[in-house]
C-alpha cells in the first residue's frame, strides 16, 4: 500500500512540506485506444501506464457518432465509443484496479469539432455529438442530468474554433468542472491561438468564471502509453489510493500540471491577516502583500538549480481584451532547496482589483520558451509545471 512514506518512482518523497494529510500521486487521465482513434491495444493500456511509474490512469476514447449504428452492428473506431466498447473500457479498468497501488478509471472524451473536446470520468453512461449537440446548451444539459455522477475538464482548450461558446459559465457545473488542461503532450496551452489574435484559452476560461484546476495530460493516441518524457501529467494529492480518493482530490482542485516525471509541486499563499489556503482554494483579500510558499522538488540531481516562478495575474491594463494573456506579476530566478532547507518563499503584492485569481507558474530557463511566448514571458525558459489557481475574493462585510 503506498503512503506518504514511501517514496515515488523516481525516488522523490510523496510528502507536501506544506501541508499534512493528503500524498502525492502521479496521473495520466486522458489517453486513447483502438476502440476509438488510438493505435494500442485497450487491453494494453493500463499495465503499460503502471510499468511506466503512474499511479493513476484513465482510458477516455472519443465518443463523437458512433450512435448512428444504433448499437446493430459494431461500429468502427473512428466514429467513436458506442455501447461495447463503452463496457468493455469498464471491465478493463475494473480488472486493473488495484485500491492502494494503482487507480485504472474509465471516462470518455465528448469530441465535437467546433464546440472543443470534454473529458468525463465516473459516469455511469455516455454520450455523444449526435445525442448532445449542435448547441452546448444542450451538452450540458446531459451532464446536468444523465450524466450528474461524472467529473468533467476542458481538454485541449483553443482547439476547436468556438472554445466550449466562449468557455460559457453554467452555474450548476462549477463544482464539477474540475480541470483545465494547460499541457497536453508537451504543448503549453497558455499560449493557445495568440500567435494569430486569439485570447490565451486559460485566461479566458477563468475570466468566464470557472474555478478548474490545472491538468497535465498525454492525450496518448499511440501504444506507448505513458512514455516518452516531456509529456504532461498531474500531480495529485490524495488521501487514499482508490477510485473515491481520486475522485476526491479531483474536486478539492488538489492538484498540479508537470511535464517533468516525478517532479512535486505544492503551493500555498497567506494574505496579511494570516489566513492560509493550498492551491486550488480561495482566500480572502485582505489587502497588503501575501506570502507565497511553494513546496517543489525533483530528487536530488536538481537540488540547487536554477529555476524560475512567476505569479499570473488577470490583465489589468484599461485596453486589455477579456481572455488577454495574464499580466507576470513577479518573476523569481529561485534555487531547488533539498528537503533540509527551507521552502522556496517570498512576498507578492495582489488584490482582487484585476481579478480573482492567481496561478504559480514554473520555468527551467535552461529550455527554451514556447516560441509563441512575447518578450514578456520569453526570457524566462519553457513551463515544467503549473500549480492549480488560487482564487482572492472580497473579504466578508460587516
Amino acid at each position: 500500500m503506498k503512503s506518504l512514506e514511501d517514496p515515488d518512482a523516481w525516488g522523490t518523497s510523496r510528502r507536501s512540506r506544506l501541508f499534512p494529510g493528503p500524498f502525492l500521486v502521479h496521473a495520466d487521465l486522458h489517453n486513447h485506444t483502438q476502440l476509438s482513434d488510438g493505435a494500442g491495444d485497450p487491453a494494453m493500456l493500463f499495465p503499460s501506464l503502471r510499468e511506466a511509474g503512474l499511479d493513476v490512469a484513465a482510458i477516455t476514447d472519443h465518443s463523437r457518432w458512433a450512435t448512428a449504428f444504433l448499437g446493430v452492428v459494431q461500429a468502427p473506431g473512428w466514429t467513436g465509443i458506442d455501447g461495447r466498447s463503452w463496457r468493455l473500457a469498464a471491465e478493463l479498468a475494473d480488472k486493473f484496479n488495484d485500491d492502494g497501488e494503482f487507480v485504472a478509471m474509465r471516462g470518455f472524451e465528448w469530441s465535437h469539432a467546433t464546440h472543443g473536446h470534454m473529458n468525463v470520468w465516473g459516469s455511469r453512461g455516455f454520450t455523444d455529438p449526435l445525442r448532445s449537440a449542435p448547441t452546448m446548451g444542450r451538452w450540458w444539459r446531459w451532464l446536468e442530468s444523465k450524466g450528474r455522477d461524472g467529473l468533467v475538464s476542458f481538454n485541449h482548450p483553443g482547439t476547436g474554433r468556438m472554445r466550449f461558446a466562449n468557455f460559457g459559465y453554467r452555474p450548476k457545473m462549477a463544482g464539477r468542472l474540475v480541470g483545465l488542461e494547460v499541457f497536453n503532450r508537451a504543448d503549453d496551452y497558455l499560449f493557445k491561438g495568440i500567435d494569430r489574435g486569439r485570447p490565451s484559452p486559460i485566461a479566458q476560461c477563468l475570466d468566464a468564471g470557472w474555478r478548474p484546476g490545472l491538468l497535465g495530460v498525454t492525450d496518448e493516441h499511440g501504444d506507448d502509453w505513458g512514455r516518452p518524457e516531456g509529456k504532461g501529467r498531474t500531480g495529485l494529492y490524495v488521501r487514499d489510493l482508490s477510485r473515491s480518493g481520486v475522485t476526491e482530490a479531483l474536486a478539492a482542485r488538489r492538484f498540479f500540471a508537470s511535464r517533468v516525471r516525478g517532479l512535486r509541486l505544492d503551493a500555498a499563499l497567506t494574505n496579511s491577516d494570516g489566513a492560509r489556503a493550498r492551491m486550488g482554494t480561495a482566500v480572502p483579500d485582505s489587502g497588503g502583500g501575501v506570502l507565497v510558499e511553494l513546496d517543489l522538488d525533483l530528487g536530488q540531481a536538481w537540488w540547487g538549480r536554477s529555476l524560475n516562478v512567476q505569479i499570473l495575474r488577470p490583465d489589468a491594463r484599461p485596453d486589455a481584451r477579456p481572455g488577454a494573456l495574464p499580466a507576470i506579476v513577479e518573476a523569481r530566478t529561485v534555487r531547488l532547496p533539498a528537503p533540509d532547507e527551507p521552502v522556496i518563499s517570498f512576498e507578492v503584492e495582489l488584490g482582487t482589483a484585476a481579478g480573482d485569481w492567481a496561478i504559480v507558474r514554473v520555468t527551467d530557463p535552461a529550455q527554451p520558451a514556447d516560441p509563441r511566448a512575447p518578450a514578456a514571458y520569453a526570457g524566462l525558459g519553457a513551463a515544467i509545471a503549473y500549480a492549480s489557481p488560487f482564487w482572492l475574493e472580497p473579504p466578508e462585510q460587516g
